[in-house]
């Protein structure tokens, strides 16, 4: 598998709070990487990096090995990186269908697609946003991403207000559309068992910075792992780092 994001020593911050510390990490072609970490670990200022949101202030976001430092959020979404927020960024007056002609410029998504890989959208296409259940509505967020081909597929906390249960049926069809398609797929997820049994990889942030980075296996098995996760503490060195 190729490289198709590297994070470079990445440093953030938003307004006087440094939110990233040198983060480096790296997501292949149709490879699945776990973001993991308690809340205010710097994860959602990770993806925001990546989809130009957030302005580094220092290192090297790279995307296909081209530094997208000069390349504004537009213009990484219509050159393959696609963004899912923690707030689903839908509009709750249109319809299902309606939210599959919503398209930047120039783009059009693949609706069909779409419902292939959520087939109950299909049934819900002239339903207003607003009727839908919470599953429902993340189930079209992530729909409307995959309707895009995305090359790179960001993915923050899908799981938010959700039940669990719908959370197990949402990301193995993640998992499906990453070996399918060969995209890319950068999730931040606080339910950290469910995200590694579908990651192929997972990095641990604490702080703003990595703390243990590892494949998916042995991060299941650390139970170490799951305790830094939630409260943010550090990863000594004996619980798995590779």
């Amino acid at each position: 598998m190729s490289t198709l994001l590297e994070l470079r020593d990445v440093e953030a911050r938003y307004g006087p709070i440094k939110a990233l510390h040198g983060v480096s990490l790296t997501v292949a072609e149709g490879e699945i990487v776990a973001l993991l970490g308690a809340n205010g670990a710097g994860k959602t200022t990770t993806l925001r990096a990546v989809s130009g949101l957030v302005k580094p202030m220092d290192g090297r976001v790279l995307f296909e090995g081209e530094d997208l430092v000069r390349s504004s959020p537009s213009a990484r979404a219509r050159g393959g990186i696609a963004h899912v927020p923690e707030g689903r960024g839908l509009f709750y007056g249109l319809t299902v269908a309606e939210h599959f002609r919503l398209a930047p410029r120039n783009e059009c998504l693949d609706e069909a697609l779409a419902y292939e890989y959520f087939p109950k959208l299909a049934e819900l296409q002239k339903r207003r946003v607003g009727l839908l259940s919470g599953g429902e509505q993340q189930m079209l967020a992530v729909a409307r991403a995959l309707a895009r081909k995305p090359k790179l597929l960001l993915l923050d906390e899908l799981s938010l207000g959700l039940a669990p249960v719908i959370v197990e049926w949402l990301l193995p069809v993640v998992r499906q559309f990453a070996q399918e398609q060969k995209s890319a797929v950068l999730l931040v997820e606080q339910h950290v068992h469910l995200a590694l049994e579908v990651a192929d990889r997972g990095y641990v942030l604490s702080h703003g910075r990595i703390v243990l980075e590892n494949d998916a296996q042995h991060l299941r098995a650390d139970k170490q792992l799951l305790i830094a996760s939630y409260l943010g503490e550090h990863v000594a060195e004996e619980g798995g780092a590779s």
